[in-house]
């Protein structure tokens, strides 16, 4: 895993996967993901791709979307999710999702532009 710094936004970082693994699977690797995101930027806002995440993710009936963000939470470290959630057919999600962007601390955006305007709005 590497990160980039989003353009004009110093703050804001976006994890690059680098293997074949999704970088958010389980609780376990949202917090080495945390970890490791703090210990090499300090106080940030992450962003992260769709394709990064475990499609079990996006079951809510898994648990693991309430697991894993209760952890960005609890650590203070606002997450955008970019990618294309159309597809998903679930009222939960979909209200999940629309509720997640309601607030400040987690997204689920089109795109990498959209998560830096909406974690830009966010402090730390």
């Amino acid at each position: 895993m590497e990160f980039e710094t989003l353009p004009g936004a110093a703050d804001i970082i976006r994890a690059v996967n680098t293997t074949d693994t999704p970088l958010i699977a389980d609780t376990r690797s949202a917090l080495d993901l945390i970890g490791t995101a703090r210990h090499l930027h300090g106080e940030v806002k992450l962003v992260v791709d769709k394709a990064d995440v475990a499609e079990d993710f996006f079951d809510l009936k898994t648990g693991l979307a309430g697991e894993v963000l209760q952890k960005f939470v609890n650590y203070n470290l606002p997450l955008a999710i970019v990618g294309d959630f159309s597809g998903y057919t679930s009222k939960a999600l979909r209200d999940f999702i629309y509720e997640s962007n309601q607030g400040s601390a987690v997204f689920f955006v089109p795109d990498v532009e959209t998560a830096a305007e909406k974690l830009g709005r966010v402090g730390l």
